[in-house]
């Protein structure tokens, strides 16, 4: 597994911590349908939210969740579609990302609807 993908991985769990610890419940880690992935979908109370994660161990380059461009939302967004057909999913729906910075201590921000 490269650096690249260790910090991924790192990062998605501390954001699946986070996510439970604001009471979420995670229903499912990277979902994949075709060529998108969403990294967690999580639910609570009439929400269904789906989240990308962003984690960096230095923002020389910018702020994680900045990463998130068009592209990416529309795959998302259409990776959910299917999720939502396929389990019949009858409740609200948001598309949140979630942005993990490493470090002592690691900063992790939670943005709401920031997908659209």
């Amino acid at each position: 597994m490269s650096d690249k993908q260790t910090i991924g991985k790192m990062g998605e769990e501390m954001a699946a911590r986070f996510m439970e610890e604001m009471g979420f419940q995670v229903v499912a880690r990277n979902y994949r349908h075709k060529h998108a992935e969403i990294d967690l979908i999580v639910h609570r109370d009439n929400w269904l939210i789906f989240v990308e994660v962003k984690t960096r161990s230095s923002t020389t380059y910018g702020e994680p969740e900045t990463f998130v461009d068009f592209k990416k939302g529309r795959k998302i967004m259409e990776a959910a579609e299917e999720y939502i057909f396929t389990t019949n999913w009858r409740g609200h729906i948001r598309f949140d990302i979630v942005s993990v910075k490493l470090g002592n201590p690691p900063e992790i921000r939670h943005f709401e609807d920031a997908i659209n």
